[in-house]
């Protein structure tokens, strides 16, 4: 399931236009058109800069994303109903692997369900960690939206079952809006 927790090994693929690899510094940079499929999220980005941890235990260390910056992470909903998506864009994204956490700078935004948290400065950066919360530092607003009440939900007694209009006839009349 994307965005939960895998328990065996985790399989980052990392398409791009261009790669180079520096194996004395133990990273790499890929550009143009650059797209990571991971389990726990997926990236968009013009250039992405990988760096490997040194050593037998061989893995990810931190990777820096630049330039038109999307990412999307989905997290389960721990009820059993459908995973929330968050979706988050900047100028620059840097991911930690030590701690999974998501640093968002230049004009950040997430947006998560509908609702949206913007950075209203390019100097805000916003931290996302692997548990879906978010830690602003610097200006920001956030739009919260809420939906209109449905008809259905008004027409609903006590036991939570629809109720029948007194009014409406055998058949239903149809409306001007359909």
């Amino acid at each position: 399931m994307k965005g939960s927790q895998p328990s065996g090994p985790i399989t980052t693929e990392i398409s791009a236009d261009d790669a180079f690899f520096d194996s004395n510094k133990s990273m790499g940079i890929f550009s143009g058109h650059v797209k990571v499929a991971d389990p726990r999220f997926t990236l968009q980005a013009e250039k992405l800069t990988v760096y490997i941890t040194k050593g037998e235990n061989q893995g990810l260390e931190k990777a820096i994303a630049d330039g038109n910056v999307a990412v999307v992470r989905d997290r389960p909903d721990p009820n059993g109903g459908p995973p929330t998506r968050a979706v988050g864009r900047a100028d620059q994204a840097t991911y930690i692997a030590t701690t999974g956490n998501v640093e968002l700078r230049g004009s950040p935004r997430v947006q998560e369900g509908v609702n949206t948290h913007i950075g209203t400065s390019p100097d805000t950066v916003m931290v996302v960690n692997q548990n879906g919360q978010l830690t602003t530092r610097g200006p920001s607003r956030t739009e919260i939206r809420q939906e209109p009440k449905n008809d259905d939900a008004e027409k609903k007694g006590d036991d939570g079952k629809k109720k029948k209009d007194e009014k409406s006839s055998a058949s239903p009349k149809p409306s001007a809006t359909q």
